[in-house]
């Protein structure tokens, strides 16, 4: 029972109960409280020994999640998988990139290229902030539609595309 202390001597069916101190009580969540922090610090410490600094210039290679127009807007974010281990990262591992620059909408006559950057890795339930070159892809299939006696064309680079990357400043994964 909870508040009191049950002692039993020799096997008899004899049992005092006396209630528990102030003291012991303190003392009872004393000892908590530092397995709890001792916990805390390992976890802390063992995730940091899992943890690995990826230093600037690595490769980063990834697989788009979905196609990438090159009139996509800019400012959009596009997803990728890792394509390869890197640091503590498993391949497979969840990207987020940013589209930096395209043709922009269709009606307009701005020609600057498809430009993306990688900005965070997934992994384990965290993200991981990173900074990478920017890249402009090579490749894109082009596709035609007919608008009435108008054809006009998109190039897009389809699921599956290979990107690589290379990290602008070290990254702690």
């Amino acid at each position: 029972m909870f508040g009191s202390r049950h002692c039993s001597q020799n096997n008899s069916s004899l049992t005092s109960t006396q209630p528990i101190t102030t003291s012991e009580r303190k003392r009872s969540m004393n000892i908590k409280l530092v397995c709890v922090t001792l916990l805390c610090l390992g976890n802390v410490s063992w995730t940091q020994c899992l943890a690995a600094t990826v230093p600037a210039g690595t490769v980063i290679k990834v697989r788009t999640n979905a196609g990438i127009s090159t009139h996509a807007t800019p400012g959009n974010h596009f997803t990728a998988t890792l394509a390869h281990d890197l640091g503590g990262v498993r391949a497979g591992a969840q990207c987020r990139g940013i589209i930096q620059a395209s043709r922009g909408s269709r009606s307009t006559t701005y020609t600057s290229p498809l430009t993306l950057a990688l900005t965070s890795i997934s992994t384990n339930g965290h993200t991981v902030k990173i900074k990478t070159n920017s890249v402009q892809p090579q490749g894109a299939h082009t596709t035609r539609a007919h608008r009435g006696s108008f054809s006009f064309g998109e190039d897009v680079f389809p699921v599956g595309t290979r990107l690589e990357f290379r990290l602008s400043q070290p990254a702690s994964l």
